[in-house]
């Protein structure tokens, strides 16, 4: 089994206090991450990169570029190898779980109350401050990844490519795919025309497109064990955004078992919208609405267990990756393609978050506490939630 050397060659109370580092960091960003993707990855990179030093920012974006080619939540993924970066594989099981579970807690009390009263809790006058202080965070970790994604004129040019291809409405998994491929070979021309070598295609994930149309449904019965087994079917295969998300659950939950109603799906959205931590604690609450609290933690355990068994298959060959002239430029072209989708990202949430001169003000002030004084983002975001409750509450 592969391990962590690093880790392990430490005096037994010096592990006990890395691992008490990551429940602590990683429960934090569970519970603060709001945002989406994008946004975790940028906060993981400000706590463990810029403040902590775990490991280099290389290493980070190789990283990240090892979560874009596997299916399911990249965020919690992340969050997965970055614990064991920094405690073996007790530390990978930590870092995980510290970074779910925050969010689980909450979407299940929102999933009660739901159940208790048919509605859900108010909160979107909160997200009206967090979002612009999400911007620029996200903001921050693009400038400070792009140091070390953007190496030369080659991935400058590949990155630009994927952010209008992006645009445009190209699959996220095929422009990975097909920037590592282009990196790849430009960058190991010589060899390739030297030694006749002919550059094998990369081969693309035969995605399950879910069954079309959705329809309203009364409620019925499922089994603990169909909810588990639907969502681990669902989180080995999803690739993409949360839009891909919902057309699963659609397809399973709504059309083929008519467990819930389309009414019902989208509030389960809409509460992994306003929730900290993985958008993938839909399923919780899905999952609570079906067979109540065992139900909402079966779906949870069938949905994020695919990332952990992911990463560790691929866990092992990951330093490896590095040192091969062939997938190190390819992971070049993955990791500046990944900034060039966040990079998307970030344009999209401007133009949702950014909706008035309240908005626009707490963004310019959030960014220029974030760049220029290095503020931490919890804090921000929690005086960006008050911030947009309480203009809201007086307008």
């Amino acid at each position: 089994m592969y391990r962590n050397p690093d880790y392990d060659a430490l005096p037994k109370a010096e592990r006990r206090g890395r691992l008490r580092e990551i429940a602590l960091v990683f429960m934090r960003l569970g519970a603060l991450a709001f945002g989406g993707p994008a946004a975790h990855i940028a906060m993981m990179e400000e706590a463990v990169v810029q403040r902590r030093a775990w490991l280099p920012r290389q290493k980070f974006m190789d990283l990240l570029g090892a979560t874009n080619l596997i299916p399911g939540p990249n965020s919690t993924e992340m969050a997965i190898l970055l614990g064991f970066e920094r405690g073996g594989y007790a530390g990978l099981f930590l870092a995980g779980a510290a970074f779910i579970l925050p969010a689980v807690f909450i979407v299940s009390i929102f999933a009660f109350l739901y159940v208790r009263f048919g509605a859900l809790p108010q909160v979107a006058g909160a997200l009206v401050g967090v979002k612009p202080v999400i911007m620029a965070v996200v903001l921050q970790a693009l400038l400070r990844l792009g140091k070390s994604a953007v190496k030369g004129a080659l991935t400058a040019a590949v990155g630009v490519a994927v952010i209008a291809l992006t645009f445009l409405g190209v699959e996220e998994i095929l422009l990975l795919l097909c920037a590592g491929a282009i990196t790849t070979a430009v960058m190991n021309w010589p060899r390739i025309r030297n030694r006749l070598f002919s550059l094998p295609l990369p081969m693309l994930a035969l995605l399950v497109q879910p069954p079309a149309p959705a329809r309203d449904a009364g409620p019925v019965s499922m089994a603990l064990s169909s909810i588990f087994l639907t969502f681990f079917k669902i989180g080995a295969v999803l690739y993409g955004s949360g839009y891909v998300l919902l057309a699963y659950l659609d397809a399973e939950f709504v059309a083929r078992f008519g467990v819930i109603t389309t009414q019902q799906l989208m509030d389960a959205v809409a509460v992994g919208q306003v929730t900290p931590g993985p958008v993938f604690t839909t399923a919780t609450f899905i999952g609570y609405l079906i067979h109540g609290l065992p139900g909402g933690l079966a779906a949870t355990a069938g949905i994020f267990l695919p990332s952990f068994l992911l990463v560790l298959l691929i866990n092992p060959i990951i330093p490896r990756l590095r040192k091969s002239p062939w997938v190190g430029a390819a992971l070049d072209g993955v990791n500046v393609a990944s900034l060039g989708i966040m990079a998307v990202v970030t344009v999209r949430l401007g133009v949702a978050s950014l909706i008035d001169p309240f908005t626009v003000a707490l963004f310019v002030v959030a960014a220029v506490l974030l760049l220029r004084y290095k503020v931490n983002s919890a804090w921000l975001i929690l005086g960006g939630g008050l911030l947009g409750y309480a203009y809201t509450a007086l307008m």
